[in-house]
């Protein structure tokens, strides 16, 4: 054989074995919230993950605020494209409970560093079965650091416009007010829910909510708060905890937070029925969702990884450069008093009370 018969076949043989590679590279499709929240995930799992996985292309797709349409629709449609959608916690327990999900077996998760089960250690954020914990995030409030000698420090304080003056601004819909306004007129945290369910303790919240609705200037995009309290338009705001670290540490204002019943929501995984790589979409979940990779995405972003194990792993911002544990919700001095977000309740109830808080709004 001659040299460039020889030189042809090695080429044919480069040609086919990289193609074969090609072949076995499998791509998943995850779909987040894009923004700073994708580019966190980017850096603590994804880049990390295709780093020990060569075989694996993560594709990005940032679609997640109509996610759950869109996957029903796919689904529907007998044709599944994506592998792992990044979903609140109300859109992965409705997304379950229509069997276009995946349930999870915690179990075979990985455990803490200590032993602890994942399912202990993700403890009350497992609220469906198909919903893998990631993230937590809170709506809490903001206040003018230049407007009171003495610091508001309480949920009732929101409420006393005599001792702390000025305007508020609160979120434009029932969630997180009226049990705001039931833990300020004195109905324990427990029992919230419980008050809710009559008709006197709905009339109850209201009734609170009266005493400063003069006062309120509503928001409905989570860029609105921090801009109404930076602008000096408000004193108090009610917004989501990662906005109010923006205004604080990036952006330096005159703002500070005030964690109590501070209210949790969460961001988590799901893998929909159908997903084209369902075994890579579980394996990369399991992979991301451990002690030190939820730990790692604090490094980006100002949100409360879900594992309680993770918290102490928490370190400083990458890019600041200063320690993420006194701004995340998570932390157990923010977290002495927290409300959860009750998502089986407000399925139930959500309708009803968004009417009668838009008729309220209207008097």
């Amino acid at each position: 054989m001659n040299n460039v018969l020889k030189h042809m076949l090695i080429t044919v043989m480069i040609v086919a074995f990289t193609a074969g590679v090609a072949l076995a590279e499998t791509e998943l499709v995850v779909v987040s919230w894009g923004g700073a929240y994708s580019a966190s995930q980017q850096k603590a799992y994804h880049e990390p993950y295709m780093k020990l996985n060569p075989d694996i292309k993560i594709l990005n797709d940032d679609s997640a605020g109509t996610g759950a349409a869109k996957l029903r629709a796919q689904i529907e449609a007998g044709n599944v494209t994506w592998d792992l959608l990044d979903a609140v916690a109300a859109d992965a327990i409705a997304l379950c409970d229509e069997g276009l999900a995946v349930e999870m077996d915690m179990n075979t998760f990985p455990q803490a560093p200590d032993g602890t089960s994942a399912a202990d250690d993700f403890g009350e954020l497992l609220v469906s079965p198909c919903f893998i914990p990631l993230i937590v995030y809170s709506t809490t409030f903001g206040y003018r650091t230049d407007k009171f000698k003495t610091p508001p420090t309480t949920i009732a304080d929101v409420f006393d416009l005599k001792k702390f003056p000025g305007k508020r601004s609160l979120e434009k819909k029932p969630i997180g007010n009226l049990e705001w306004a039931l833990i300020a007129d004195g109905v324990p945290a427990g029992k919230i829910y419980d008050v809710l369910e009559t008709p006197e303790g709905v009339d109850r919240a209201f009734r609170k909510l009266d005493t400063i609705k003069d006062s309120v200037i509503w928001w409905a995009k989570g860029a609105q708060p921090p801009q109404l309290l930076a602008d000096g338009e408000v004193t108090m705001a009610s917004a989501y905890n990662g906005r109010l670290f923006n205004a604080i540490a990036v952006e330096k204002q005159p703002i500070a937070m005030m964690w109590d019943w501070q209210y949790f929501d969460m961001d988590g995984w799901v893998i929909p029925k159908g997903a084209p790589n369902f075994k890579e979409a579980l394996k990369f979940a399991k992979w991301s969702t451990d002690t030190q990779r939820l730990a790692d995405q604090a490094k980006y972003i100002s949100y409360g990884p879900a594992r309680t194990s993770s918290a102490p792993l928490v370190g400083k911002h990458a890019e600041l450069g200063i320690d993420m544990k006194p701004h995340m919700p998570t932390n157990p001095v923010n977290a002495k008093h927290t409300l959860v977000k009750n998502h089986t309740w407000w399925a139930d109830y959500e309708v009803e009370l968004t009417e009668r808080f838009n008729a309220w709004l209207a008097k």
